[in-house]
């Protein structure tokens, strides 16, 4: 800090480290971070008095944003961190000017990746949550697999860093590119500083962190505003898919402009509707772009919006429309300003370009950028006139293929209630092009279009499609959220009252299925949990407000009034209930609101009944592509026809493109891929199978008790030969479990699903003789199998793994016997298990134990690369479980406590030479120290307080003075941090 603030007194650096370093721990994680990170970003305001007496406010800077040479770069490996119970080892943790700000850790390369996230991160959040006050990213990797998220971000929002810059240049490995892309001094600091923001919605705080194609993307329209004069302030179009964070883009876009480029910036943020306005005012908001009231910053007329330009404001957000004059008028100056950026939402859409030359006379010297979720298409070269060519590309394939979205899939459901394109004129495409149909636009299209659109709306195929929903909802593999798009207002409205009825007739069929019916125990407890599914889903109408819409609804004997309420009543609102996963507000009908930019991550089905093209169409299925937890894929169930010729619907993307998109590419597949994906998935697990010697069909069909359990031993013995069995067979069947999920309730699904339950069985099975064994995580799968009635079969549960074992207890005469007589992978498996659970409590109780999990670790390598058989493993192991007995009952040996022994250890530990003497007079002082520290010293809480700290240091220090002459003082100086430490992890007081 000195190095970088050198005009500053010792007094102000002395203040600014002890604001950095107090403890937060009064605080959530995040809101410590976010505390933190405006220190880090802004500086660290402090104030005291100075030699004349008087009171001085200075700014000191904890990074040098501006010159990031001038600062201390630090790699630290197995770096030791101390929590209020617990002390971990971080693989990586990179530091600047000494403060802990990435945070790397690592896995194996045969290990998944996802327990980098699963077994230690979050184990770290919660046992040393003080280095995540500080922490500005983290990376996941084994090497081959890298993600990159927030100390927020859950698992499924860890991104991939795939490129290192915008030309695409890539590491050998994903390592190398993940740590050269972020961790790049320069690059380091700009994600920090620039891309980097915290969200506030619903009382929720969320860390957000750009990913790659948005640091790339953006710093590109960065490069564009800073050759804005030889551009003539056209900066570009960029076009990134739906659901890849656009509107996070929107605020990084603006805020590293405001930060870093000189001039007095203000940016008119355009969209062309009321609710996305509104939406997009809100992203700012939440976070933290905008500090200034709504009403001050959203224009409400033309007037307003002049207004709001002339004063000095960063950014103003206005519709479209409010730049539309009478024909033949000229539209009016509104500021000659040449540091306006007009950023534009969806920029190709058809009335940009009727108000593009009015926003010209209106903002003549202002800059251009368009933002949009899909491509410029044929005949929108108009967009390109205003805005110029793509400054940025990252688009469906790109998005899939990092995990920013989900794939795509389309279904066609009842095909004699399809209607063929040939039967939607162009001109009902044209009018419902426009997704918000008003009054006059819903009359016309009854009037010039009336027989294609009494074919949508006739009253039998609407009960047909309401009734298939009600199926294919309920029958579904994963079990998001779903929307169901109508014609037009009335059809919604008839649409739910329909599907309500059909939903009511399959609950009622439930109900009697309870009363009449013959049920095992598990069939019972299926109806009985289909029923409350079905009794607790909440569903709703959503659809925009018009004048006399009671009458005009009652005219079709339809009754708006309870859906008008719900909408302006309900509490918390209609849209934060279908974007919280746990409420019951399940499935929505809309016709026009909620089809472009509304996220809701948990939705993973469209049913689609309403004619569309391009832009709307590609928006619109968007609305599933988002990432949510265990969601495979979206689907869209099509009743109208639309992707018979989507090609043609979506015409050709725009020539420059690029990204690997081709001519006639689409973002949606047809759902048969996903069928072809299983088949095969199935073929490959089942031939790894064959070739290990595992028989599926005999393990489906013996039927003699003994017989079948036999076949079911050898089974599991095949696996569990070695890690490069066991590995590759657990991702097999993972990938036929995805993927058969996926495509429920499809009724190929019968084809696979005995495969599917016999490979599943066999997986849940082989974890149960697995260390890492996690009960609960086995009995939910077991039940869902049973639940299921897929087999009837006894399901042996271990033990719990957080009971103590007691390995004096096993008999390893017999175990021995057992080995040389039954399954013998299976067996050392067991025994591999039980070592693995006590050696992780001995090492826990007595730190300088560390060296019988190293010898443990250099066993297993051993054997799971190949350098040894499973004779010699279990015989290492059998070996192995004797030291550990020998170790357990030293302290008895040596008459003193466990605790006492733990002390006596790290005193006389490593190869420290003492006399028969001397051994006795350390363990009097181990035995003397331990008894003084916890009578007098270890009270409640004392780690929190320095003095209480500073106490217990005093009271190590004078005790250790007592120890014989063989300590030197270095060692004894060593001696007394290595006390102190393992005092301070071991008793939180």
């Amino acid at each position: 800090l000195t190095k970088i603030n050198p005009d500053l007194s010792a007094i102000a650096i002395d203040l600014a480290i002890e604001e950095i370093t107090r403890s937060r721990s009064t605080l959530s994680l995040e809101n410590a971070n976010r505390e933190i990170y405006r220190l880090l970003k802004d500086g660290v305001k402090v104030t005291f008095q100075d030699a004349n007496d008087e009171e001085v406010i200075e700014t000191i800077k904890v990074i040098d944003w501006k010159n990031p040479n001038e600062n201390d770069f630090f790699l630290a490996s197995q770096f030791w961190i101390s929590g209020e119970i617990y002390t971990r080892r971080t693989d990586l943790l990179g530091f600047i000017n000494g403060l802990p700000l990435v945070f790397i850790e690592l896995k194996r390369h045969h290990r998944r990746l996802k327990l980098a996230y699963k077994d230690n991160l979050r184990d770290y959040k919660q046992t040393i949550p003080q280095l995540f006050w500080y922490n500005a990213f983290i990376i996941l990797s084994n090497g081959s697999k890298s993600r990159i998220g927030s100390l927020t971000s859950a698992w499924e929002h860890f991104s991939e860093w795939k490129k290192i810059n915008s030309k695409g240049e890539q590491g050998i490995i994903s390592l190398e590119t993940i740590i050269r892309g972020t961790c790049d001094k320069k690059r380091l600091l700009d994600i920090i500083e620039n891309f980097t923001f915290f969200y506030t919605a619903k009382g929720e705080l969320v860390k957000i962190v750009g990913k790659n194609h948005q640091f790339l993307g953006v710093n590109n329209a960065i490069n564009a505003v800073k050759q804005i004069q030889n551009n003539q302030g056209k900066l570009g179009v960029f076009w990134h898919t739906q659901g890849s964070g656009k509107s996070y883009s929107m605020v990084f876009f603006a805020q590293k402009i405001l930060r870093k480029l000189h001039g007095n910036w203000t940016f008119l943020v355009i969209t062309d509707r009321d609710d996305l306005d509104k939406q997009i005012y809100q992203n700012f908001a939440y976070a933290g772009a905008v500090t200034e009231p709504e009403k001050n910053v959203r224009a409400n007329s033309a007037e307003h919006l002049k207004q709001l330009l002339r004063e000095d404001h960063r950014y103003v957000f206005t519709l479209i429309q409010k730049f539309r004059v009478e024909k033949g008028q000229t539209y009016p100056k509104l500021s000659d300003r040449n540091d306006i950026i007009v950023v534009v939402d969806e920029a190709h859409r058809s009335q940009y370009d009727t108000f593009a030359l009015n926003m010209r006379n209106a903002l003549p010297n202002a800059a251009f950028i368009g933002f949009t979720g899909t491509p410029l298409m044929a005949g929108e070269e108009k967009t390109k006139e205003v805005f110029g060519d793509y400054v940025s590309v990252y688009n469906f394939r790109q998005s899939v293929e990092d995990k920013a979205t989900v794939p795509l899939y389309y279904e066609n459901r009842i095909p004699e209630l399809q209607l063929t394109n040939d039967e939607l004129n162009e001109d009902m495409q044209n009018i419902i092009e426009n997704a918000m149909l008003n009054e006059d636009q819903e009359r016309l299209l009854e009037r010039q279009c009336s027989r294609e659109y009494n074919l949508i709306v006739n009253n039998d195929r609407l009960d047909k499609i309401a009734a298939d929903i009600v199926t294919h909802f309920l029958s579904r593999g994963f079990q998001g959220k779903a929307m169901v798009i109508s014609i037009d207002r009335f059809t919604a409205v008839k649409m739910y009252d329909k599907v309500q009825y059909y939903w009511q007739q399959h609950l009622n069929q439930l109900r009697r299925q309870l009363e009449v019916s013959r049920l095992t125990e598990f069939g019972l407890k299926k109806i009985q949990k289909e029923i409350q599914y079905l009794e607790s889903t909440d569903m709703a109408v959503i659809i925009s407000s018009s004048q006399n819409e009671v009458e005009d609804f009652e005219k079709k004997g339809l009754d708006i009034t309870p859906h008008r309420q719900r909408l302006i009543n309900e509490s918390p609102g209609l849209d934060e209930k279908f974007k919280d996963t746990n409420n019951p507000l399940r499935i929505v009908f809309v016709c026009a609101m909620w089809i472009t930019g509304f996220d809701v991550p948990s939705c993973s089905t469209v049913y689609l009944d309403k004619p569309m093209k391009n832009h709307t169409l590609m928006q619109t299925i968007a609305r599933a592509n988002r990432v949510f937890k265990e969601k495979v894929n979206g689907l869209i169930v099509d009743y109208i026809g639309v992707f018979r010729n989507l090609q043609e619907a979506l015409a050709i993307y725009g020539s420059a493109s690029g990204g690997g998109v081709k001519e006639g590419d689409t973002p949606v597949n047809p759902k048969t891929i996903l069928v072809e994906e299983l088949r095969e998935a199935i073929a490959e697990a089942t031939n790894f199978c064959q070739q290990k010697g595992i028989d599926l069909h005999k393990l489906d069909t013996t039927q003699d008790a003994f017989e079948r359990a036999k076949v079911w031993d050898e089974a599991l013995e095949a696996v569990l030969v070695s890690e490069e069995v066991k590995k590759p067979f657990f991702a097999l069947s993972a990938n036929v479990a995805r993927l058969y999920k996926a495509i429920l309730p499809d009724t190929t699904a019968n084809e696979f699903s005995k495969t599917q339950m016999l490979l599943e069985k066999l997986a849940i099975k082989i974890r149960q003789e697995l260390p890492e064994t996690n009960i609960s995580e086995v009995m939910e799968e077991v039940e869902e199998l049973l639940n299921e009635s897929i087999i009837a079969g006894e399901f042996i549960i271990p033990d719990n793994s957080r009971q103590l074992v007691d390995l004096s207890q096993l008999d390893l005469e017999q175990l021995e016997q057992k080995f040389k007589t039954g399954y013998k992978h299976t067996e050392a498996e067991k025994l591999k298990g039980t070592i693995h659970r006590k050696l992780q409590q001995m090492v826990e109780f007595n730190k300088t134990r560390l060296n019988y999990f190293d010898k443990y670790q250099k066993m297993i390598e051993e054997y799971n690369f190949g350098s040894r058989n499973v004779d010699w493993f279990f015989s290492e192991l059998l070996g192995f479980a004797k030291e550990l007995n020998t170790e357990e009952k030293r302290a008895i040996a040596e008459k003193l406590t466990d605790e006492e022994l733990a002390i006596f250890d790290l005193l006389t530990k490593p190869n420290i030479n003492l006399s028969k003497r001397e051994e006795n007079e350390v363990k009097d002082i181990a035995q003397e120290l331990l008894a003084t520290l916890k009578r007098e010293k270890l009270v409640i809480d004392w780690r929190k307080r320095q003095q209480t700290r500073a106490s217990v240091e005093i009271v190590i220090k004078d005790m250790l003075d007592k120890l014989p002459e063989s300590y030197s003082d270095e060692l004894y100086r060593q001696k007394c941090d290595e006390i102190y430490q393992h005092i301070y992890d071991s008793y939180a007081g």
